[in-house]
Order: structure tokens, then C-alpha cells, then sequence
């Protein structure tokens, strides 16, 4: 594991890249890796570091300390960062930037869940394309308690996934869920006991990592179309993104692979 060469613009996100997989970690234990605008800033640039670095395939975001994944914004800094329509106006861009980062990303993310998963840990979790959490995490939006608006794009994002009434239970009760019921309402992809997690998200990240990227990628555009409004679906490209897939050297490679019974090597070319 190495870090990335231009660090984050604060100590409190890690970034790091291990092989073809690529780690992001919310690193504020002290308060449960509450978010911080700054935080949410350096975000964009981490995922752009990321996406220029042909040799990362997958990126990984979890939270340290093994107690949160991410336990929601710093309340702490409201005063300072959200007290006025200016500053929610900043805050809410930062934290639009940071999930658009996530979900428009064209390479697959898996969000490793520990803990608590509250406010915008969802928000950020339900950007990522997997979710994989321990029997013991905790998922809330607490935001009926607190009067906090939350604006079309992110419910969208969570309706898309759980369905209109699960994502109304969510909001309306405001109260805590258990991983089982995250799983069940189809917020979390994946349950796992909390002492395998690691290894078990690593397994996942390189299974993905070691596919045909010109395949996963593709099928990660074209399952976005797919959820898009009909008139705002770009069928042009999902068409020349699986004819890319055909006339390339991987395709070649995972044939003769195939017919030599050995594991194919693939390069994305």
C-alpha cells in the first residue's frame, strides 16, 4: 500500500493505492469521521487523481477507527460553515461535487462499511456501486431532527435503490437501521461478519480489479443509461463502448486464455 504522490488538501482524507485498487479514507475517528467542508472538498481531486491512473481499476471508501464509516456532517461546524443561505449554498456544493465524483466515476466503487453510516455516509454510500458492510453497522438519516432539507438529486439517487416507501421509512422515521435491514430494503449489497471485512472487500476490489476493464467499465455506462429518463440516454455510446470491447486486445487475450485454461491477463487495450 502506498499513498498517492500529491496528497489531499487535509489529513483527514487518506488517499492511497494498492495495486489496481484505490483507496479513499474518511479519517476524522475522534468524531466518528464526521464531514467537514474541507473534507468534502478535497474529494473531487482525489477521484480525479484516480480516474487519470490507467493502472487503478477499482477504488475502495471506508472510514477509520472501526467505529463509522461516515457519521454524517460535523455538526460541530455548522455555526461556522452552514449558518447562513451563503454557507449552505458553498456546503452544498462541496457536497455535490463529492458525490457526483462518486457516482459519475467510470471505473466501479465499493463502499466498506463499519459502524455507524449516518446522514451523508448514506448519501455518499448510495453513489458508490457496491455496498458491503459488517453484521454490526448502523445506517440513518437523521434529517427530520434536524430540520435539514434534502434536495431531488440525492433522494433520487436513494429512491432509484431502495424504492419509494423504504426511502420515505428512512426520512420519516429518522431512527437507526440495522445492517440486516439495510440488506433488506437493498441499501447494502452485502453483510459480513466484522472481523472479515477486510478481506472480504479485498477479495471483491481484485475479482473486479482482474476482469476485462473494457467490460466492466462499459457495463457500468450502460446500467447508468439504463436508469436515465429515455430521452437522456446515450445509446451512441453504450453501442461503440461494447464494439470497443470486441475489437480489442482483451478480447483476443480472454480467448486464448480461455483455451489454454489459464487466467487472463488483461490490460484494458
Amino acid at each position: 500500500m502506498k499513498p498517492m504522490l500529491d496528497q489531499p488538501m487535509t489529513s483527514k482524507m487518506i488517499a492511497e493505492k494498492d495495486g489496481a485498487v484505490g483507496r479513499i479514507i474518511f479519517n476524522n475517528p475522534a468524531r466518528h469521521n464526521a464531514v467537514s467542508l474541507e473534507m468534502w472538498q478535497a474529494i473531487a481531486a482525489i477521484m480525479q487523481d484516480f480516474d487519470n491512473d490507467d493502472a487503478v481499476r477499482v477504488i475502495v471508501v471506508t472510514g477509520a477507527g472501526g467505529k463509522a464509516f461516515i457519521s454524517g456532517a460535523d455538526i460541530s461546524k455548522f455555526e461556522k460553515e452552514r449558518s447562513t443561505q451563503e454557507g449552505v449554498d458553498r456546503y452544498n456544493a462541496a457536497v455535490d461535487r463529492a458525490n457526483n465524483a462518486f457516482f459519475n466515476f467510470p471505473k466501479p466503487t465499493i463502499a466498506m462499511i463499519r459502524g455507524y453510516c449516518i446522514g451523508g455516509g448514506v448519501g455518499l454510500a448510495i453513489c458508490c456501486d457496491m455496498r458491503i458492510c459488517t453484521e454490526n453497522s448502523k445506517f440513518a438519516v437523521p434529517a427530520a431532527k434536524l430540520c435539514i432539507g434534502y434536495r431531488y438529486e440525492g433522494l433520487k439517487k436513494l429512491v432509484d435503490l431502495v424504492g419509494p416507501s423504504y426511502a420515505k421509512e428512512i426520512f420519516f422515521t429518522a431512527r437507526q437501521f440495522t445492517a440486516a435491514e439495510a440488506h433488506q430494503m437493498g441499501l447494502v449489497n452485502r453483510v459480513v461478519p466484522d472481523a472479515e471485512l477486510e478481506s472480504y472487500v479485498k477479495n471483491y476490489a481484485d475479482t473486479i480489479a482482474g476482469n476485462a476493464p473494457l467490460t466492466v467499465d462499459s457495463v457500468k455506462f450502460i446500467v447508468a443509461q439504463a436508469v436515465k429518463d429515455e430521452s437522456k440516454r446515450d445509446l451512441k455510446s453504450c453501442d461503440e463502448m461494447v464494439q470497443a470491447c470486441f475489437a480489442s486486445n482483451d478480447y483476443v487475450e480472454g480467448r486464448k486464455a480461455f483455451m489454454e485454461k489459464r487466467k487472463p491477463q488483461f490490460t484494458g487495450t
